[in-house]
């Protein structure tokens, strides 16, 4: 089948995993726009003849997840109704060569931090002025920013450092530039991302610098909201906490994933933390922004998990409460020190801990829902569905955290801030009217 010429391409880019792969994904349609090159997101309109993957590699699920897209998008080319497939993304970088002997019709593999190559294969320029500049696939009044690349913790379950390198930082003019563009795109909510932001600076400024940042992305003028994800619990540095005090436009939110709270589990883990460390550092962040909501994440299923161990995380999250959790099951990865530990739990008993553990988080959100009755907040409208607006309060970041759910006759808009009172609790969601 001929190739058609570069005026009629269009590419469209479907994006699998995390919101630091959405960034990515941005970036790159923002490099093919400035090359007059059609592009879209997730192109539902079919009219697209290259399409280019964007991978993730983080666990079993995200692996197969991935592979079954790709294959589903050659079979397209092998039908004739694609020109050419690429593959770009934390898999491709990780297992780049299999892959490229198991699938064949693929065009082309990149690596995370090949965008260059990727411009020079669809014979686009790659224009450093543009550093910064996407093209937004979230709705326009809230976006990510990534502040950094990489990771040097030495987790022993993960294999990030091997997709994506070690820890590297953008300066705080890269990133108040990149803050200044999003909102003149409309952007009012900024969640700054990053494999972990309180090792931000440490590498270009030789001393974390997350509070500085914060500063200076507070300061941008029309930017409503700042929330924090991916934090690391050991050595956290406790100058960013005085500056959500005093910033009104930084959320009292913080996702700070503790994976595990044994500590045989913590010393296998690697986390360079204990049970009591972290116990610690929970009740002195909560004392020193009173309401703020923590967010974590969990593992369950590591080798060499108890039990015990599991009915040791049931208790810890009845001590501690958290406002909001996630839970994944071990995957053992290849080249991680973890791997050479024996994965003998069965998947379906990860899951069944999983289950369990999350029965545990279900009840404590029920009840601190419970507690939010007949009390106002100001929320965010992130959309209109079912006759109904949703939204979310500064406790809750997109998709992963509970909704707000607005019933009122008056129009309102995506990226609307508007004052309510809860009416109703649920699980994880909320129901309001305006006030």
């Amino acid at each position: 089948m001929k190739n058609k010429t570069l005026k009629q391409n269009k590419v469209n880019i479907i994006t699998l995993g995390c919101s630091k792969n959405m960034v990515d994904s941005e970036v790159l349609s923002g490099q093919l726009v400035a090359n007059e090159i059609d592009v879209a997101h997730e192109n539902e309109q079919s009219d697209h003849n290259i399409v280019i993957v964007n991978t993730c590699g983080f666990i079993d699920k995200a692996k197969e997840e991935s592979i079954n897209t790709i294959l589903e998008q050659t079979a397209l080319k092998e039908a004739g109704k694609l020109d050419k497939v690429y593959v770009t993304g934390c898999l491709s970088e990780r297992y780049r060569g299999d892959l490229a002997a198991e699938i064949p019709e693929v065009d082309a593999w990149f690596g995370t931090l090949e965008l260059p190559l990727i411009l020079k294969e669809l014979n686009a320029d790659f224009k450093k002025e543009l550093l910064g500049e996407r093209m937004l696939s979230t709705p326009k009044h809230y976006a990510y920013l990534k502040i950094s690349e990489g990771c040097n913790r030495t987790c022993s379950f993960c294999a990030i450092p091997l997709m994506r390198g070690q820890h590297v930082s953008k300066t705080i003019e890269e990133i108040v530039a990149e803050a200044h563009a999003l909102v003149r795109k409309g952007v009012k909510e900024i969640m700054l991302i990053a494999q972990e932001l309180t090792y931000y600076g440490l590498d270009i400024y030789k001393q974390r610098r997350l509070a500085d940042l914060l500063r200076a992305v507070s300061d941008v003028p029309g930017i409503e909201w700042i929330r924090l994800h991916y934090a690391y619990p050991s050595k956290f540095p406790m100058d960013i906490l005085e500056v959500m005090n005093e910033r009104p436009n930084i959320c009292k939110y913080l996702d700070m994933p503790l994976q595990h709270c044994s500590d045989n589990m913590l010393k296998a883990m690697k986390r360079q933390i204990t049970r009591a460390e972290m116990l610690q550092l929970i009740q002195d962040i909560r004392s020193r922004v009173p309401g703020i909501a923590l967010r974590t994440t969990l593992i369950t299923g590591f080798p060499g998990e108890t039990e015990a161990d599991v009915e040791d995380l049931k208790a810890f999250l009845e001590e501690v409460r958290f406002e909001r959790v996630g839970i994944f099951t071990y995957s053992h990865e290849e080249n991680t020190s973890a791997y050479d530990l024996p994965d003998t739990i069965p998947a379906e008993e990860k899951e069944r801990r999983a289950q369990s553990i999350m029965e545990v988080q279900q009840e404590i959100s029920f009840e601190k829902n419970q507690e939010l009755i007949g009390k106002t907040f100001r929320v965010i409208v992130d959309k209109k569905e079912a006759g109904r607006y949703l939204a979310r309060t500064e406790f809750d970041s997109v998709e992963v955290d509970n909704e707000v759910i607005i019933h009122t006759s008056e129009k309102l808009y995506p990226g609307d801030f508007v004052t309510v009172k809860i009416t109703r609790a649920y699980d994880y969601d909320l129901e309001a009217e305006l006030v």
